[in-house]
């Protein structure tokens, strides 16, 4: 399968993170994975504490993993709203 970042894996990949002094793991298919990094790097925090921010604000609604795919989309979402605004080009 090819998606708009090339070829690739699609399969969720874990990975562990320590939010609020507690070790948990977190499965993400790897466009996510970048998209948290890139997420957490433009507002300058660590992947863990961008986690921790996610995780509290999804109380008990939603898994974590869901929760930080939704974050994820809706900040890339933002992000081509805003370039799209900074070229004139209007929104679909």
């Amino acid at each position: 399968m090819k998606t708009a970042h090339g070829p690739g894996d699609l399969r969720p990949r874990k990975r562990s993170l320590t939010l609020r002094g507690h070790r948990t793991s977190v499965s993400l298919e790897e466009p996510f994975w970048r998209g948290l990094l890139a997420e957490a790097a433009r507002r300058g925090l660590s992947v863990n504490a961008l986690v921790a921010e996610i995780d509290e604000a999804r109380g008990l609604k939603s898994g974590l993993a869901s929760a930080i795919r939704v974050y994820v989309l809706e900040a890339a979402q933002s992000g081509d709203a805003a370039r799209k605004e900074a070229d004139g080009s209007p929104e679909e």
